[in-house]
């Protein structure tokens, strides 16, 4: 199994910055992706940003203010957000495509970090 930890979310003003980071731990064998997705209060969850052998991807409300970033030696992905909006506020999550043991492919998912961008 693979388990994944978020952490950095807190409260921030608008205009201001946070990292987030996100651990994966466990009997990992290899991990293919990793990606960020968030879930703002009512809304349905949506993906934010993914990385997968070295390429970046975003979603378009947050290009050039994200950037997704990874620690391979640590199984560790990174999401620095700067010129954070209210609109941002939500909780954000990690997840990983990896393959455990069993060398099957499958999604991990972390527990998820809230994010509060004050106006």
């Amino acid at each position: 199994q693979v388990q994944l930890v978020e952490s950095g979310g807190g409260l921030v003003q608008a205009g201001g910055s946070l990292r987030l980071s996100c651990a994966a731990s466990g009997s990992i064998f290899s991990i293919k992706s990793m990606s960020w997705y968030r879930r703002a209060p009512g809304k349905e969850r949506e993906w934010v940003a993914s990385i997968s052998d070295g390429s970046t991807y975003y979603t378009n409300s947050i290009k050039g203010r994200f950037t997704i970033s990874r620690d391979n030696a640590k199984n560790t992905a990174y999401l620095q957000m700067n010129s954070l909006k209210p609109e941002d506020t939500a909780v954000y999550y990690c997840k990983a495509q990896a393959r455990a043991i069993t060398l099957r492919l499958d999604d991990y998912w972390g527990q998820g970090t809230q994010v509060t961008v004050s106006s």
